[in-house]
């Protein structure tokens, strides 16, 4: 079983964070005027959407490298629908579009990077989440 970790600090001087897992970064923020927000960074909304997204970019790559093709141009949009209090997503849709560089059909790498997107698989299945108290650092 593998796991990863990211982790999450404020930035001085404002109440947004800053994220980080290994050497790439992120900033992490409200809204400018929700709850002390700036819109310095993404909200958790947005990064919902990114790692959803992300992850089937990189899952299209995957794909096509296991199924010998080369793909050029990939375009992904992803919409979630938030309601409710507290505020939950409560649907996902991504729209894909990409090219192979030889010209035929990228439907079955879409297909097949449907089968093995983490983030897509586990939203759809759900996980459980543990949320536990740290001394102050």
């Amino acid at each position: 079983m593998a796991s990863l970790t990211v982790e999450l600090r404020n930035i001085e001087g404002t109440e947004a964070a800053i994220a980080w897992a290994g050497s790439h970064t992120v900033v992490v923020d409200r809204p400018e005027g929700k709850a002390g927000g700036r819109g310095l960074g993404f909200n958790g909304a947005q990064l919902l959407a990114l790692a959803l997204g992300g992850c089937f970019c990189n899952d299209l790559r995957y794909a096509a490298h296991q199924m010998g093709a080369a793909l050029g141009k990939i375009a992904v949009s992803v919409t979630i629908e938030l309601e409710g209090e507290p505020l939950l997503t409560t649907a996902a849709a991504m729209s894909v579009s990409c090219a192979t560089l030889d010209g035929s059909d990228p439907q079955a790498i879409i297909d097949r990077a449907k089968t093995i997107c983490m983030v897509a698989n586990t939203l759809k299945k759900g996980v459980p989440v543990a949320i536990r108290s740290a001394a102050a650092a």
